[in-house]
């Protein structure tokens, strides 16, 4: 429905088990998608990319239709959750790859490179800064800080927010990629209806909430280690953001990535945080040309 003539497949990882679809032929692309969605939120883009890439989309885990293990901090660490996609192309019999990621499947993609740079030839990120940037840019900035609040809500110690978006999780999702999204959002019907059905999974919310509290527990303590160490993001790396309206500016995205990665370009798209719906004729040429 979502991605026709794409083959849907689940791999086995290292304490996981990923749903995925995999389509098209060329270079391989892996398309990674983020909170509070599934892999679905690529449906209007990776058919573009099919077209002359081969291209992997898969639920992380705790997500979509994947497994949701349970376990200590590391289990929803990005270093696992990159872990898992390695291993994941790796079994379709890809050595190296470009990889895509927005919001939480940014994080993972970003983690991979620094991790895996003989797997990783070239990163695009969507509409994120590093973990360990975005928590000092909370306690600078108060407006930073409100916009941010469900990293806290997310990450409050268990069962907190998983009993108050269980009440109602139709609503949190929607009221979520709502207030995220630009002022003319429209989101398809469909995928909608996809996301609150995987989102409703108690075990889904349970999760995602371990992915949130993982940030401030190891993924900043990983991204300091990197940061003290001088490391770099060696590969070439595109970042992609919804302009809101001009209000995300080149100096607020690139300019941050650069302290982070060796070659980085970047542009910005129409619309909120969720580029390849809101953009997806500009999000998807921008990753085609860049990938290519």
């Amino acid at each position: 429905m979502f991605f026709p003539g794409f083959e849907k497949q689940r791999v086995a990882t290292d304490g996981a088990e990923i749903n995925l679809v995999v389509g098209g032929s060329g270079p391989p692309v892996l398309l990674l998608h983020g909170y509070p969605q599934t892999h679905v939120m690529w449906h209007l883009v990776a058919p573009v990319l099919a077209e002359k890439f081969t291209v992997v989309v898969p639920d992380l885990r705790g997500y979509g239709d994947s497994s949701k293990p349970s376990g200590g901090e590391m289990t929803y660490a990005k270093r696992t959750m990159a872990r898992d996609n390695v291993q994941v192309m790796r079994s379709l019999g890809f050595e190296k790859w470009c990889v895509a990621g927005h919001d939480r499947g940014a994080r993972v993609s970003y983690r991979m490179a620094f991790d895996h740079p003989e797997r990783v030839e070239k990163l695009c990120i969507l509409d994120v800064v590093p973990t360990i940037e975005q928590y000092e840019a909370a306690g600078k900035n108060r407006k930073v800080a409100v916009g941010m609040y469900h990293w806290f809500f997310l990450a409050s110690p268990t069962p907190l927010p998983e009993k108050l978006i269980g009440s109602d999780p139709e609503y949190y999702l929607r009221h979520s990629m709502e207030t995220w999204a630009g002022q003319n959002a429209r989101f398809d019907p469909a995928a909608m209806a996809e996301y609150i059905r995987c989102f409703s999974d108690p075990e889904t919310i349970r999760a995602t909430c371990d992915c949130y509290r993982a940030g401030p527990a190891v993924d900043c303590d990983i991204d300091e280690a990197n940061r003290k160490a001088g490391d770099k993001i060696g590969c070439p790396t595109l970042i992609l953001w919804g302009d809101r309206d001009g209000k995300w500016d080149e100096d607020r995205m690139v300019g941050t990535w650069k302290r982070w990665a060796s070659d980085v370009r970047g542009q910005a798209v129409p619309g909120g945080h969720f580029c390849p719906e809101e953009a997806p004729e500009e999000t998807a040429k921008a990753i085609g040309d860049f990938f290519s």
